[in-house]
């Protein structure tokens, strides 16, 4: 541990990964302006989500790279560097050994760089604080701080603030919609960008059916790129789901998924959104562990095969003949779990799940 004064600094986070990922730095934020309330903090994301962090209150600023898109070259990430170099920063903190981010960080004239980078750049960091990959994913962020002297670094839980234009477009959508106050309304967020890692649609049919036959509305969220999934799923169902498929920007997606009384999901991205909106989950797990990238709440109940896969025990799978891990995780289950958080109100908190 090397103890670093942050307060009355300004500071660079950098963070340039997926949209799950840059959710579970969200209490790295919080703990740091907690740690550095007189600091000027800046946080450089990737444009497409921006809106994770963009009305974040313990950020002063936001800069993006547009990584997929006009930045992605090695002479924009150059030119990225040096408008960086002239805001002059006195620390610079690297969350993640990304290729394209260490490149970003080693080339920008800061004061002290520090945080984790890849192994080509160490040399360049005045500071290297390796990850703890033992930890849940949001606590190794966490972990950056404790190696800089923070000791108990003060957070609460996930935490994306949606911002007031993003909030009037859930809520409009609600009234096109036709939902009113009375309306208990729960959320299915069925895709993965790993095909693994998804349910059979037709159980998610099943499960929503059921739900929907008790009273409560069915609403199906998730990107574009989830539209042939959430079809498939609607085609099997015999009750009519209200649709928000491809319809909101990552904040007005954490806007929308708070009015609902419970999220019911895939491992996937749009799960930590809903976690940090304090909406109770249903998370089915099969290749990828909980342990390291969870639901980051005490608002969650974990459902898995049983036994579990020994396939997926020795690491994460992209694409397997068997999937076992999934396909005997059963509808029983997830209604099960769905009961116990409906049977009960929310409270808050963020610490371990259920599992069941």
């Amino acid at each position: 541990m090397q103890v670093m004064e942050l307060n009355h600094k300004k500071i660079l986070v950098t963070f340039l990964m997926h949209l799950g990922d840059l959710t579970l730095t969200t209490p790295f934020i919080h703990a740091l302006r907690q740690a550095a309330p007189d600091s000027h903090i800046s946080m450089l994301v990737d444009e497409k989500l921006k809106d994770v962090v963009l009305h974040n209150p313990y950020l002063d600023e936001v800069l993006t790279i547009d990584k997929k898109g006009r930045d992605n070259s090695i002479l924009a990430l150059c030119a990225c560097a040096h408008k960086l170099s002239e805001m002059h920063f006195d620390i610079l903190i690297n969350l993640h050994p990304n290729e394209r981010c260490s490149f970003v960080c080693a080339l920008t004239k800061v004061g002290q760089r520090v945080g984790t980078c890849h192994s080509l750049f160490k040399p360049l960091w005045d500071v290297f604080t390796p990850l703890d990959r033992s930890k849940h994913a949001a606590d190794m962020y966490l972990d950056v701080l404790k190696q800089l002297g923070v000791a108990e670094p003060k957070h609460l839980g996930l935490e994306i603030f949606p911002g007031p234009e993003a909030t009037a477009a859930a809520n409009g959508f609600w009234q096109e919609q036709s939902v009113d106050v009375t309306d208990q309304l729960i959320g299915f967020n069925i895709g993965s960008a790993v095909e693994t890692k998804r349910w059979a649609p037709e159980r998610f049919a099943q499960v929503a059916d059921t739900l929907a036959g008790r009273g409560f509305k069915i609403v199906f969220f998730g990107g574009s790129m989830d539209e042939d999934m959430v079809t498939a799923a609607t085609g099997f169902m015999q009750s009519q789901p209200i649709i928000a498929t491809g319809r909101f920007t990552i904040g007005q997606l954490a806007a929308a998924m708070r009015r609902c009384a419970l999220i019911i999901t895939n491992d996937s991205g749009p799960m930590h959104v809903a976690i940090s909106q304090k909406v109770p989950i249903v998370a089915m797990y099969g290749p990828s562990h909980p342990d390291l990238y969870g639901p980051y709440t005490d608002l969650a109940t974990i459902v898995m095969a049983d036994p579990p896969c020994n396939g997926c025990a020795a690491g994460m799978k992209h694409h397997c003949d068997d999937m076992q891990c999934m396909t005997r995780l059963t509808v029983d289950q997830v209604l099960a779990a769905c009961d116990y958080w409906l049977s009960k109100a929310p409270v808050s908190g963020t610490g371990m799940e259920t599992k069941v």
